[in-house]
C-alpha cells in the first residue's frame, strides 16, 4: 500500500510540475531554507530599527525640552559649541542665549554657520562677518544700517528659538547700549545733585578791593 502510493505520489509530481522527484524535493528544500534565513534577517532588522528610533525619539525629546542655563559667562556658553552632542548647541545675541539645537545642520560642527555656536555674535551677525574678531557681543560703532541687520536677527531668533539664559556682564560696558537702556529704573533726584544757588555767588561792592 505504502509502495503504490509512493509511486502515485511521484507520477503526479512527474505530471504537475515536469520535475523529478529528487529535483522537485530538492526545491521544496531550498525554499523553506530561503524562507527560513529571510525571515530571520528581517526579524533582527526589525529590532535593530525599534532601537534606532527610541534613539530618535529620545533625541527629539531633548531638542523639545531646552534646559535653562540662567546667567552664565561667556566661557561657559564655548561648552555648548556643538562639539559634545549631549549638550544642547546654544548661540547668543545682545546677551540673550537661544538653543538652536533644532538648526544644528547649519550651526553645529560642519554648518556654515558653526563659527557663532558658543558664542555671543552680534557684531558678527550685524555685518554678516565670519572674522574672529567679530565674534563678539561688543557692539559698540556700529552704524545704523547694521544696527538694523541685527535687529533682524534678533527678531527672527526670537520667534524661532527658545531663550534659555543670558551672558553676565562685566562691570564695564561693551556692547553699546544706550544710558536708560543700562540703568533702567536707576533715576537720579534733584536731591542727589547738589544744588546751585540761586542768587549765585556774591558780587563785590564797587570801588572795593578784596584783600
Amino acid at each position: 500500500m505504502g509502495i503504490e502510493l509512493w509511486e502515485t505520489l511521484k507520477e503526479a509530481i512527474t505530471v504537475y510540475t515536469g520535475l523529478s522527484p529528487a529535483t522537485f524535493f530538492t526545491v521544496v528544500a531550498l525554499s523553506l531554507a530561503f524562507y527560513h534565513a529571510v525571515f530571520g534577517l528581517f526579524g533582527s532588522s526589525s529590532s535593530a530599527n525599534q532601537r534606532n528610533l527610541r534613539s530618535i525619539e529620545q533625541q527629539i525629546e531633548n531638542i523639545q525640552s531646552p534646559v535653562q542655563l540662567g546667567e552664565i559667562t561667556e566661557d561657559e556658553l564655548k561648552q555648548f559649541d556643538g562639539s559634545d552632542n549631549t549638550k544642547p548647541l546654544l548661540m547668543a545675541i545682545k546677551g540673550q542665549i537661544y538653543d538652536v539645537s533644532q538648526s544644528r545642520m547649519f550651526y553645529g560642527p560642519g554648518g556654515p554657520y558653526a563659527l557663532f555656536a558658543g558664542k555671543d555674535a552680534s557684531r558678527a551677525l550685524a555685518k554678516m562677518s565670519f572674522e574672529d574678531k567679530d565674534l563678539t557681543g561688543d557692539i559698540s560703532g556700529l552704524g545704523p544700517f547694521e544696527l538694523e541687520a541685527l535687529q533682524d536677527w534678533e527678531y527672527k531668533f526670537m520667534s524661532k528659538y527658545v531663550t534659555v539664559g543670558t551672558i553676565k556682564k562685566d562691570a564695564s560696558v561693551s556692547d553699546g547700549s544706550s544710558p536708560s537702556e543700562l540703568f533702567e529704573g536707576a533715576k537720579v533726584t534733584t536731591a542727589e545733585v547738589p544744588k546751585q544757588e540761586e542768587d549765585g555767588p556774591s558780587e563785590v561792592p564797587a570801588g572795593d578791593t578784596v584783600e
